[in-house]
């Protein structure tokens, strides 16, 4: 769409994590979406897993896509004839992060069981991803060498939303240490506060409470992951 104005708009892209934008709207989230400095499209309007609203939700449906299509192309004609909306502080996200480890009840694909109770007492991480995320590989990888070089002093859960378990076996098996892994469903995504977009991982504390979440992919993803994981392990 942007290409169609001709030199007249282009499309920046920008990590979560060191976007002015997404740190002056209080954005915690993404996707994202701004025309110049308007906030046109917030995380919960895409819906996600576990999150069955929001205007452009469902993402995949053709009739969405016009939707949002007719939005940005409106935006943008405001914004090159000067009159877009003033550019003002949003309110705070609808969509909240939850406060600790929600009750897990599931099963990891080797078929042994995923319950709360039996990570009781231990750093926990939870990771969800997809196998056409490609930012997500090198996460998985750093998480096996986590889960190596730390024990029984933490546990790796790792979540594969929107993919085939065919995919997901393969992708796993070329890991160089084993992670468990969990199929995602509707269910299991809500009880995370409903997930917006892959990768993103919780960290909780020995007590079970989320020390913080991580979202998208940044250069130093794993340098503060691990730096937050030494932290909780003291």
């Amino acid at each position: 769409m942007v290409e169609s104005y001709r030199g007249r708009a282009r499309f920046v892209s920008e990590n979560w994590g060191s976007s002015r934008l997404a740190e002056r709207y209080g954005i915690k989230r993404y996707p994202v979406i701004f025309v110049d400095e308007v906030l046109l499209a917030r995380p919960e309007d895409f819906g996600g897993w576990g999150r069955a609203s929001g205007k452009y939700h469902p993402w995949r449906d053709s009739a969405t896509h016009a939707r949002f299509k007719q939005d940005l192309k409106r935006m943008i004609e405001l914004t090159l004839r000067g009159r877009a909306p003033a550019a003002k502080q949003a309110p705070p996200e609808t969509v909240g992060e939850i406060a600790s480890l929600p009750m897990l009840a599931a099963t990891d694909l080797s078929g042994q069981p995923v319950e709360s109770a039996a990570l009781a007492g231990r750093v926990v991480i939870v990771e969800f991803w997809a196998t056409w995320c490609g930012p997500c590989r090198s996460t998985l990888g750093w998480l096996g060498e986590i889960k190596q070089r730390y024990g029984q002093q933490v546990e790796v859960v790792t979540v594969a939303v929107e993919s085939e378990e065919a995919e997901i076996r393969k992708q796993i098996a070329t890991l160089k240490h084993p992670l468990r892994v969990v199929p995602g469903t509707e269910s299991l995504a809500a009880d995370f506060g409903g997930i917006t977009s892959v990768p993103t991982m919780f960290v909780f504390d020995r007590q079970g409470k989320t020390a913080q979440v991580f979202y998208g992919a940044p250069e130093d993803l794993h340098q503060k992951a691990e730096g937050l994981l030494r932290s909780l392990l003291k």
